[in-house]
């Protein structure tokens, strides 16, 4: 059996209050796995500690058979860019330029070609030549979604990704994230109050009163 993609052990964090303890966690190859929560609960700072942005006050992250917060920072920022693919609530986009233009960043660092295909599925191809400030929040997020899957992820952490969608968008996008893991044996953690998109996925995980149980 291949190794996990990534699994924390004993994982703990406080801020002015504990926010969770004891968090055990595993993410295999071709896996979605939802974490749902009330606002407040710490779904983003465990997603954050997942993806090497926080280190935990207590715990060990073993992220691609390495331990995560044992590793220099170069090496650190070697697996963001290569590896993982972020998808915040907030796009990142550079709204001087084109759309394009932020995809072809993306792929110029990874070494990676942008496809017809990913930007037909979702329908942003004829917003390719406009500038991203011209967009609505909506194809903002679309065009970042793409960003990140030109780049070819090994596992992608998203925060939120559909909050800013229609219903029928959002079901779009979930599709066409979970199309990407399968067929580029990747994985991906997902972050969301809306459990309809949890349960696309194929584990859904609750944080509440400080700890993460499968539901």
């Amino acid at each position: 059996m291949s190794q996990p993609l990534l699994k924390t052990t004993n994982i703990a964090h406080t801020f002015d209050y504990p926010l969770f303890s004891n968090i055990e966690f595993q993410l295999n190859s071709k896996e979605s796995i939802a974490i749902v929560g009330r606002s407040g609960s710490g779904k983003s700072t465990l997603l954050h500690i997942f993806s090497s942005f926080i280190k935990p006050n207590r715990g060990q992250v073993e992220l691609l058979e390495k331990d995560l917060y044992a590793l220099k920072e170069e090496k650190v920022e070697a697996i963001r860019r290569n590896d993982l693919g972020i998808i915040f609530q907030a796009h990142y986009l550079f709204k001087g330029m084109k759309a394009i233009e932020n995809l072809e960043i993306a792929t110029l660092l990874s070494n990676e070609t942008i496809e017809d295909e990913l930007l037909e599925r979702l329908e942003i191809k004829e917003l390719m030549q406009q500038k991203i400030g011209e967009l609505s929040g909506g194809q903002q997020q679309r065009i970042s979604i793409a960003r990140v899957l030109s780049k070819k992820p090994k596992i992608i952490f998203a925060d939120e990704p559909t909050g800013n969608l229609d219903k029928e968008t959002a079901k779009l996008v979930m599709n066409v994230l979970l199309e990407y893991i399968e067929s580029h044996d990747a994985a991906m953690v997902l972050v969301t109050h809306d459990e309809e998109m949890a349960k696309l996925c194929n584990k859904q995980f609750r944080l509440e009163n400080q700890t993460l149980k499968e539901f």
